[in-house]
């Protein structure tokens, strides 16, 4: 399956990075990496991510990398990554538009 990143996903890892390379840019090119390392079995297992308890869709699905969800949507032939947000944060409604 194809993986397509939203641009909000990417504004999300962007502002992640940048906060993180406050402290280090080593660690924050390392979480870059292993974010879009993460995101690479769903080529092979686009449901390997349990379904996202906010939305109840069986096609919009999450991982969970560190402190950090990635939000996808299973489409016909495509897999979508919507969002990256931190574990505590209140997913917006806007994230899925």
């Amino acid at each position: 399956m194809k993986i397509i990143w939203s641009p909000l996903s990417i504004e999300c890892i962007t502002e992640i990075a940048q906060y993180i390379a406050k402290d280090s840019i080593k660690a924050a090119n390392t979480w870059i990496e292993e974010i879009f390392l993460s995101v690479e079995q769903l080529h092979t297992f686009p449901k390997s991510g349990k379904v996202v308890s906010e939305i109840k869709n069986e096609a919009v699905r999450e991982l969970i990398y560190g402190n950090y969800r990635i939000i996808y949507l299973i489409e016909f032939k495509q897999i979508s990554i919507l969002t990256v947000r931190n574990v505590r944060q209140i997913l917006p409604e806007s994230d899925f538009k």
